[in-house]
């Protein structure tokens, strides 16, 4: 993906702030063999530009003043609010020096695997990108992982998929962690009995109440039975 930057001779907080009144963003690219440098870019097409998922994963171009250079995106700042830029940072990219940079993963599958069509599962994305080491011109814009095989109580971890050539995953100390797990959810019907139940005691409960209800408000009790007369000695 390339882009176009230019040489920006000012810098400094209302350098910045009447750059930016102008349509431009101000930037810094750094890293490599060279120094440092100030640089703006037009916002209205890097605004286009940072939507896309591949100018954040992707060795980019830079033209700036004729000629291209390898870099990678580093930093955006955004402004609190507004749909602005305020100040974008890139890195050099050396042909021959591994970098390390994330790259999202696309998860495809899910919906053709057992787990979801047969089993009613919930098939949740516990990372949506990984950290990776490789050589620029191995730096895939992202990962494919494909999970039609998954089934009822699995788990797919970062062993289990396979990577681009050239690519290794950075897991900081993290041995085999957890990409997608498949979680069981109980099903509506199975709810509903239970539910019933109580309902069912309930109504049995206020069954009598409800027929001494049922009589009339004026109604005399019925008498009691008059007893026996004595037996005569």
């Amino acid at each position: 993906m390339k882009f176009v930057a230019f040489e920006r001779a000012r810098q400094g907080t209302g350098a910045s702030r009447r750059l930016r009144i102008t349509g431009k963003t101000p930037g810094i690219v750094y890293g490599g063999s060279g120094e440092p440098q100030m640089i703006e870019l037009d916002h209205n097409a890097l605004w286009h530009a940072i939507k896309k998922e591949a100018f954040h994963s992707t060795v980019l171009d830079m033209e700036l003043n004729g000629q291209t250079s390898k870099v990678l995106l580093r930093n955006v700042q955004m402004h609190p609010f507004k749909q602005l830029v305020l100040h974008i940072d890139f890195q050099r990219v050396d042909a021959n020096t591994r970098l390390h940079m994330k790259v999202p993963l696309h998860y495809t599958g899910a919906e053709e695997s057992d787990a979801v069509k047969v089993e009613h599962c919930v098939v949740n994305h516990v990372i949506s990108e990984l950290e990776v080491s490789c050589l620029p011109a191995d730096l895939p814009e992202f990962i494919a992982v494909n999970l039609s095989g998954l089934k009822k109580g699995m788990s797919l971890h970062v062993n289990d998929i396979d990577l681009p050539k050239g690519v290794t995953v950075v897991t900081h100390g993290k041995e085999n962690p957890v990409l997608v797990s498949v979680v069981l959810v109980a099903s509506v019907e199975e709810a509903a009995p239970e539910a019933a139940a109580p309902a069912a005691s309930t109504d049995a409960a206020a069954a009598p109440a409800a027929a001494g209800a049922a009589a009339p408000a004026g109604a005399k009790a019925p008498a009691a039975p008059a007893k026996a007369p004595a037996a005569k000695k």
